[in-house]
């Protein structure tokens, strides 16, 4: 079974306000960026540290949401976009361009990373500081990064992920209480499969697009009799369960690059794709066990075409007040 790949320091952005990021995140859902955005961003940054001529490796990320403005009007139970007004052509039409939800949000991302230049305290800092730089002028899930009020909890900070489990667990530990408060996007899968099983007690031909559907929104129902005044109406919601995108799905074979007409790049390898859903839950940050339980991690199969996140959240109770900082 894939795991998340090993790192030896947690990078934390903190409180980074976004601007006009994308609210699509794929044809079915909204309200997030889809965590490719953010795996993607993860990508470009490494690619732009390297360049540099930084050795460091980055291998997982995860996203911590502290507030969020989602750009649309609301009328009675009908939500609608803002839209921008396009400028007019030539012909004095307006240019046939794909409006996309916004939305504001103020994040910290949290990046797994490696790299020998880290082991001095004080180097690990600046490092922290030129890839907060290098953030401030790329775009987060197509928004823009606005300029910070260079406040102490806005600092970034790398925290040192080495020692034994016992040190490992004291630093996530006060690690997750700095995000605080905040909300962590993980993947319940789980909940998906024992949804299509409980689907299927009642419904033999049901699937997972029924599941999916399912836990997607709030169901009701009524228990007691229908004449009996005494009943009460019951739901099934099962914590923050929001749906998402967790990547890409091949609907063709990998074409030669320069063969499809139109592609943005010329010089990569194309392939047509859909959408792979999935079931997320917010959580608070303090109800996450480890690190790994909150970072996402790219799981590529071209020869199964699938291209998709991973997140290795595993369902624990918390026990209450269980930190100890010394």
């Amino acid at each position: 079974m894939l795991e998340c790949p090993p790192f030896d320091y947690l990078m934390v952005l903190p409180r980074l306000r976004v601007q006009n990021a994308n609210a699509i995140s794929s044809p079915l859902t909204h309200g997030f960026p889809s965590m490719t955005a953010f795996l993607g961003l993860m990508w470009a940054l490494e690619r732009k540290v390297q360049a540099q001529g930084l050795d460091v490796q980055f291998n997982a990320v995860s996203v911590v949401a502290h507030d969020y403005g989602e750009q649309i009007h609301k009328s009675g139970y009908t939500n609608s976009f803002h839209l921008t007004r396009n400028p007019m052509g030539k012909d004095g039409k307006p240019a046939a361009i794909v409006e996309e939800g916004r939305i504001h949000l103020e994040i910290s991302l949290v990046f797994a990373i490696r790299g020998s230049e880290l082991r001095e305290p004080s180097r690990a800092q600046e490092v922290a500081e030129q890839v907060s730089n290098l953030v401030s002028s790329m775009r987060v899930a197509g928004g823009t990064v606005l300029p910070g009020q260079h406040r102490r909890w806005q600092a970034p900070y790398i925290e040192p992920f080495t020692g034994d489990a016992q040190t490992q667990r004291q630093m996530f530990n006060r690690l997750k209480m700095r995000l605080l408060p905040g909300f962590v996007l993980v993947e319940r899968s789980d909940l998906l499969e024992q949804r299509l099983i409980d689907i299927q007690k009642t419904e033999q031909d049901a699937t997972r697009l029924d599941a999916w559907l399912s836990l997607s929104r709030v169901n009701w129902t009524w228990e007691g009799s229908e004449n009996n005044a005494e009943g009460r109406w019951l739901h099934d919601r099962q914590g923050w369960l929001v749906p998402i995108t967790l990547g890409y799905g091949a609907l063709t074979e990998l074409q030669a690059p320069g063969s499809v007409a139109n592609a943005r790049d010329s010089t990569t390898s194309f392939c047509f794709v859909e959408s792979v859903y999935g079931i997320g839950q917010w959580l608070s940050p303090h109800r996450v066990q480890s690190a790994e339980q909150m970072l996402w991690y790219p799981d590529s199969q071209p020869n199964e075409g699938l291209y998709r996140c991973r997140n290795d959240y595993r369902s624990e109770e918390t026990p209450e007040f269980e930190y100890d900082f010394d």
